[in-house]
């Protein structure tokens, strides 16, 4: 639509300020070219006026809206996660928190009563590798362990409530 047209349809809606409303209507009395185009759009409008609109019926809207609703139904919620990439992930937790605890009785000297004596064939001189596992990443690894492992008791049971709600 050029300026024209609109500069007309804001006259003719009446949504044009009173200086641009004086200076259109100056335009439409002299310019042959704004009274045949202000002709032709007023002659549109009154159509457009005089139409009838059609209504659908009212099981319309009920079946577009059903329609709608099925199709949300239809979208999964969540994305739809493999189920053996959670069960790697728990059996790695697991398997690495029952080989830190056996390590971790097998080193005990159940009968000296206290301290923990590692056995000479475990005594292993790694000396870049003893930077890494010092007391605090030990701790940071268990911690961490520990509140996936509650997350995960937490998941199952939600779970097994929500299945027997159901």
């Amino acid at each position: 639509m050029n300026s024209i047209e609109e500069k007309l349809w804001n006259y003719i809606d009446g949504n044009c300020p009173p200086d641009e409303h004086k200076a259109i209507a100056m335009l439409i009395e002299q310019d042959e070219v704004y009274r045949k185009k202000y002709n032709e759009l007023l002659h549109l409008n009154n159509e457009f006026a005089a139409m009838e609109l059609d209504e659908p019926s009212m099981a319309f809207s009920y079946n577009v809206m059903e329609t709608i609703r099925a199709e949300k139904a239809k979208q999964p919620l969540k994305a739809a996660v493999d189920k053996r990439i959670i069960l790697g992930i728990a059996s790695f937790f697991v398997l690495t928190l029952s080989a830190l605890v056996v390590y971790m009785f097998s080193a005990v000297n159940w009968s000296a009563g206290n301290g923990v004596q590692i056995p000479e064939q475990l005594n292993i001189q790694m000396p870049h590798v003893n930077t890494f596992f010092t007391g605090p990443v030990v701790k940071a690894f268990l911690f961490f362990d520990l509140v996936m492992g509650l997350f995960l008791l937490d998941h199952y049971l939600r779970r097994k409530t929500a299945t027997k709600g159901q």
